[in-house]
């Protein structure tokens, strides 16, 4: 079965996030390795949206995984206009290095209309150290 020429499948929306990441040597020992990370999120969609919520996976060296949920980031929900970004930095420990972290926003228009807009998995990795594959 085809959709007609004018019922294309929704695509969510266009949001683009990017994460920068620095291991926090000072505040770190070695059975706590802490990782502070920037992350900016931009709307190159024609629309509003609002972050509602995030979901975080993050996995550390030994496979031990652990997930995150809670409203809005960094205690805010904010809303992004079209050509907007939004920039905040937090930090996480891992027990053993190196490790992982990725997920997802829930994202909400002006309508009510929600989607998800993901977070590539980014490495949380001491300098100098080496990742096996």
């Amino acid at each position: 079965m085809s959709l007609p020429p004018d019922a294309s499948p929704q695509a969510g929306p266009d949001i683009r996030v990017n994460v920068e990441v620095e291991h926090l040597a000072a505040h770190s020992r070695a059975e706590r390795q802490v990782f502070a990370y920037v992350i900016r999120i931009e709307n190159h969609s024609d629309q509003t949206w609002q972050v509602l919520s995030r979901h975080w996976e993050i996995t550390d060296a030994t496979g031990q995984t652990t997930h995150v949920d809670g409203e809005g980031v960094v205690g805010e929900q904010p809303v992004i206009p079209p050509g907007g970004a939004f920039v905040y930095d937090s930090f996480v420990t891992l027990q053993a290095s190196p490790g992982r972290m990725g997920g997802h926003y829930t994202v909400q228009d002006a309508w009510g209309v929600r989607a998800r807009v993901p977070v590539p998995t980014f490495l949380l990795q001491v300098p100098g150290t080496r990742v096996l594959n």
